[in-house]
């Protein structure tokens, strides 16, 4: 199993959206997954579609985690159940390319504002390990997506604790570039002090406009600056973005070549994140100013 923290210090970045980008692509492959939505705004559960009964949020598992019996307490996403009509509705042509979807898990801890409490500058050895024992009880996914908030704080740190590998969302703009720069210093520094098997598994280039100069100048300077982890390929902006996370539809299950080529674009992210060939050492950091 891997425990992948998707982070960003900055918000409006997209970090949901490749989040949700990423389990759809997870999905659509037949990869059992995990989904915790540490972020208190709990946009990630919106868009998954989930419909919790009387489960715990996985901020009140974090309170007790040691009690929290994370099988009993997670909810399937909606998303499985568009995957079993889309496969129908497809029919036979198409049923090796669904089987996959079809049969395949994917589960949300919901997420809540109850999280909130947990999201401080102060919290001790102790209270970062909480999502590591609620984890512990993750025994039937190859995958945990972990939607972390866009700050540095308790929250961030303690899915840090938990993961293997963080990946970072970032546009091509000088205060997001700027502050991915600063995030990989952080988990240097939280590698050295809690976390020595963490790595970044890379950073995702999202929103992306083609004929942006600005962006096409920003990518080409976080190319210069992260080498190797700067994650191909990269995302472009999506004008329907919202329209599908309102739907609670996967991009895998929406129409229109847009989203078929955007889900395109998440299924090689995804192999490329769980997969990575030829990445530069952990933390590595190329110096050069912003300009």
């Amino acid at each position: 199993m891997q425990v992948v923290s998707i982070s960003s210090l900055k918000g409006g970045v997209g970090k949901t959206s490749v989040t949700t980008g990423l389990a759809s692509a997870a999905l659509a492959a037949g990869i059992p997954t995990l989904v915790v939505d540490l972020d208190p705004h709990a946009d990630a559960s919106t868009a998954l579609g989930v419909s919790p009964d009387d489960q715990l949020d996985i901020g009140r598992m974090l309170r007790s985690p040691r009690r929290a019996h994370l099988a009993d307490n997670v909810v399937p996403s909606g998303w499985v159940e568009h995957a079993r009509i889309n496969g129908r509705a497809n029919g036979n042509a198409n049923r090796t390319r669904q089987s996959g979807a079809a049969t395949s898990v994917l589960d949300v801890a919901v997420g809540s504002a109850y999280t909130g409490i947990y999201d401080r500058p102060d919290l001790g050895r102790r209270d970062l390990r909480r999502l590591s024992t609620v984890l512990a009880g993750a025994t039937n996914y190859e995958l945990v997506l972990v939607d972390c908030p866009p700050s540095l704080n308790g929250l961030t740190r303690m899915a840090w604790s938990a993961s293997d590998k963080v990946t970072l969302v970032a546009e091509p703009g000088l205060f997001s570039v700027a502050g991915t720069e600063r995030t990989m210093r952080a988990i240097q520094l939280f590698r050295q002090e809690f976390a020595p098997n963490l790595s970044p598994a890379g950073i995702v280039a999202n929103r992306v406009r083609s004929g942006s100069a600005e962006h096409t100048f920003r990518l080409s300077e976080m190319e210069s600056m992260f080498g190797q982890l700067l994650l191909s390929p990269h995302i472009p902006e999506q004008a329907n973005w919202q329209q599908i996370q309102g739907a609670a539809h996967s991009i895998h299950h929406w129409p229109g070549d847009s989203a078929k080529n955007a889900a395109g674009l998440f299924d090689a992210l995804l192999q490329n994140l769980l997969h990575p060939n030829g990445v530069a050492p952990a933390g590595t950091v190329r110096n050069r100013s912003l300009r």
